[in-house]
């Protein structure tokens, strides 16, 4: 028997991607304001908190960022059982974004293709939005990123903007270098590049950390798209510039997993179930370049519990679901999050 999210589903998918997801939001933060929420989803019967990068995660199931972009919806998506909520990505200056359409579903695939283009309302609005939450206990992440027109010599002022304004508000901050729908943005992932805006991003860190008496970690958000030599290339400017945090991965440019959907070839990133093995396996990657000295936060193509299960055994410590969450609904949280408690402590990193 259907449950009432895949009611809502069948409704808001007789709608554009787009449409439906400012609908979703928006029916969400009304039901949150009518005390709705509360009664069709009480607090949730687990509790499985964990500690990482020096933060109390309620659970390991944290919602990545995308879906949430301008941080208005915290409380609302916090009551749906997410340990962490990560907003975002916000830019300095609010930008519309690409041309649309440019969101996509491919239902069969359980996956979707995006070319958004971090549309948001700038770094400003989205400090006061987080501000604004009063509810969710859980941890809320900013996911910062650069203007479109900014070039990318000049992209670390960008980043420097945001980390600044979003620090006092935020538990932990997201480096977006890794979209493929910002021209040239994943250039970043150089080496050379990286490094270079690590270092200045940690030395402004370390100014906020004195400043607001607390330390923010600072993690970088990589695509799927790295061959083994970029992965331990990058894995070695991480450490050695002491990254806090590493969320792996964004979305993919490969539409080999999709072949044949007559939607295969719109531009923009692939997420969803396609993403699942080749996201697992740069963070089983990564983690044997750091050891236990970076934790890693594992998103790509989570549509089950043993999917997450995957995730935490290749060497993540937390997990991030977005795209089968969208097709499934709340209860995809709580299954996750109760396998991951069940996991045997030696299995967890």
């Amino acid at each position: 028997m259907p449950d009432a999210y895949d009611i809502a589903r069948s409704l808001l998918f007789q709608f554009d991607a787009e449409t439906a997801h400012h609908l979703s939001l928006r029916g969400l933060r009304a039901a949150e304001s009518a005390g709705v929420l509360k009664l069709l989803f009480p607090a949730p019967d687990f509790v499985a908190p964990v500690e990482v990068m020096g933060l109390k995660f309620p659970n390991r199931v944290g919602l990545a960022a995308g879906l949430d972009k301008e941080g208005n919806t915290i409380d609302a998506l916090g009551r749906l059982g997410f340990g962490f909520v990560e907003i975002g990505t916000i830019t300095p200056r609010p930008q519309a974004g690409n041309p649309k359409p440019r969101l996509f579903r491919l239902i069969q695939h359980e996956a979707i293709i995006n070319r958004m283009g971090f549309n948001n309302p700038g770094i400003e609005a989205g400090v006061a939005n987080v501000r604004a939450s009063k509810d969710f206990e859980g941890i809320v992440g900013f996911n910062i990123g650069k203007n479109k027109d900014t070039p990318n010599e000049n992209a670390a002022d960008d980043y420097l903007a945001c980390l600044t304004a979003a620090y006092p508000v935020a538990d932990y901050i997201v480096v977006n270098l890794s979209s493929p729908n910002t021209p040239g943005l994943r250039d970043l992932q150089g080496e050379e590049a990286s490094a270079r805006l690590l270092a200045q991003l940690k030395k402004e860190q370390e100014h906020l950390a004195k400043r607001y008496g607390k330390k923010v970690p600072l993690l970088f958000k990589v695509a799927p798209d790295l061959d083994p030599p970029h992965v331990s290339a990058l894995a070695r400017v991480f450490l050695d510039g002491g990254l806090d945090g590493l969320i792996a991965t964004n979305t993919t440019l490969d539409r080999a997993p999709v072949a044949g959907h007559p939607r295969a070839n719109e531009a923009g990133g692939l997420s969803g179930r396609p993403l699942t093995q080749r996201s697992t396996e740069i963070i089983r990657a990564f983690a044997s370049e750091f050891g236990s000295k970076i934790p890693i936060i594992g998103v790509g193509g989570i549509s089950c519990a043993q999917d997450a299960v995957d995730k935490i055994e290749a060497g993540a410590s937390l997990v991030q679901i977005y795209s089968a969450f969208i097709y499934q609904g709340p209860r995809l949280v709580q299954e996750c999050a109760q396998a991951l408690d069940r996991l045997p402590l030696a299995s967890r990193p």
